[in-house]
């Protein structure tokens, strides 16, 4: 058969679909851990490009030129340090990233804006429509980190351009994160131990992430979807609630849940990625919420964006004017739309807010309330991100506080609420809060209480349990697969 005829009959292979759960990664796991890790970089690498070309087709060319340039920009920086040229090479190669990323995700954008002020003709700008690739606001900014990294001489450019281009193509977290630093993660490509005890984390992490794609997001996925769907002038302040509650929980779950597999796919292959999340809906403040959501995103502008443009080093004017542009980008970089820079600046409103002496005073004497307070604002800012249009996202907020239009005949909560959603929901929360952990720990504090450390039995039995449960939420999330209708993750439109 012809290669491109062979690409043509299979399918996007995304980590809850069969050709990648049965074909894909089996085979990559395999080799990847039979060879050295010289030998398994090479086939990684292409398989990287495989997993990305059945995906995108075309749109891997800017991929592998991403790879390239990057590299090529990496050693002219190595070799020009000291010298005034290495910040020009540094330049270039920020321009150059940028470059993509904003001609793909930023070029219809900004041409609409464009045409709605009448700079730009309704006939100029007729039949534009310019896909944006998979994965390229994640891949561009791991290329800025790499160069940065060795301009900084916090990384090093002498791995070789397979190492390189691994780094910014290796397909686990290729597509949404997480966002790993080359300095972390280049004596892992050059050198990798390949355990047991590390392949066994790694599928139970892969296989955990699934469950929550597919058990816990996907369903709320649907009620949130119906809800969203509601006509502005039909919402009842009861089913926003319950429409936001739901996508709340779904944005959390799908997310975490890919980068579980993907930390877990890195572990069964001997990577170790950072963690993206820890548990970012107990936080009591919106600090302590982007300290714990998507946690290598807001670290990266930290280091790259905030820190450069002096942090909160100079005047408390410049600080807060610091965090609105941060925040002004991080709604941007989530999409191309007006909601989105909306939701980045009401962060960034609510972040200045918390460096207050009236909220720092809140903060230290009623954390109950900072608790809510924080889930109250990131649950109004999801309705932004979820909202088709920025009109439709001010209709709903309206509904969630009151302002509700509808009467609750022809649309009411309890349309979409059935056993199935109020239990998810119930497990949802709880996961969400960290009340899993806290029941092991427990247990096992329990059991070395009642039979001592040296009972190997109740190891055994922990163990025995733990097995249990992945068996039983990887036929769970097969079955769903199987049955159920394309979900991709929610983070692949950003």
């Amino acid at each position: 058969m012809h290669f491109q005829s062979l690409f043509k009959i299979i399918p996007k292979m995304l980590f809850i679909e069969p050709t990648f759960l049965f074909i894909f990664l089996p085979v990559v796991l395999f080799t990847g851990v039979i060879l050295r890790p010289g030998a398994a970089n090479i086939f990684l690498l292409a398989a990287s490009f495989v997993f990305y070309y059945i995906g995108e087709k075309q749109f891997v060319i800017a991929l592998f030129s991403c790879a390239v340039i990057n590299y090529i920009v990496g050693l002219a920086i190595g070799r020009s340090r000291g010298r005034k040229s290495a910040s020009w090479y540094l330049a270039g190669g920020i321009v150059f990233n940028l470059g993509l990323l904003v001609y793909f995700k930023y070029s219809v954008f900004f041409i609409d804006n464009l045409r709605s002020m009448g700079v730009v003709s309704e006939t100029g700008a007729a039949g534009i429509d310019i896909h944006m690739p998979l994965g390229i606001s994640f891949f561009t900014f791991q290329a800025i980190s790499y160069i940065v990294d060795i301009a900084n001489r916090r990384a090093e450019s002498k791995s070789g351009i397979t190492a390189a281009s691994l780094y910014i193509t290796l397909f686990p977290q290729l597509i949404a994160g997480p966002i790993v630093r080359y300095r972390d993660l280049a004596s892992q490509i050059l050198s990798r131990r390949i355990s047991v005890e590390g392949f066994s984390y790694g599928a139970f992490r892969f296989v955990m992430g699934m469950g929550k794609k597919k058990i816990i997001a996907d369903p709320l996925g649907g009620c949130a979807d119906k809800i969203f769907g509601i006509p502005p002038e039909h919402l009842t302040t009861p089913l926003a609630w319950l429409g936001i509650s739901c996508y709340t929980l779904q944005i959390y779950f799908d997310f975490s849940g890919y980068s579980d597999m993907a930390i877990g796919i890195g572990r069964m292959l001997g990577f170790r990625f950072p963690e993206n999340f820890n548990y970012p809906y107990i936080s009591r403040s919106l600090r302590e919420f982007w300290r714990r959501w998507h946690i290598t995103l807001s670290s990266w502008f930290r280091d790259y964006v905030y820190v450069p443009l002096g942090g909160n080093k100079n005047s408390t004017f410049r600080t807060y004017l610091n965090l609105i542009v941060v925040f002004a980008l991080c709604g941007l970089w989530h999409g191309a739309e007006w909601k989105f820079l909306a939701w980045g600046l009401c962060h960034g409103a609510f972040l200045i807010l918390e460096r207050t002496k009236a909220f720092r005073f809140l903060e230290s004497r009623a954390w109950r309330l900072g608790h809510l307070y924080t889930l109250v604002v990131v649950m109004s800012g999801w309705a932004l991100f979820r909202a088709d249009t920025f009109s439709y996202a001010i209709s709903f907020l309206g509904a969630m506080f009151g302002f509700a239009d509808g009467d609750g005949i022809v649309f009411n909560a309890g349309l979409y609420l059935n056993n199935e959603i109020i239990l998810l929901s119930i497990a949802g929360w709880l996961g969400a809060f960290g009340v899993a952990p806290m029941v092991a720990s427990l247990i096992k504090k329990a059991g070395a209480g009642l039979f001592g450390k040296e009972i190997i039995a109740f190891h055994y039995g922990i163990a025995v349990a733990k097995l249990a449960v992945i068996v039983l939420v990887f036929i769970a999330s097969a079955m769903r697969i199987a049955s159920g209708t394309y979900s991709p993750f929610l983070y692949f439109r950003f």
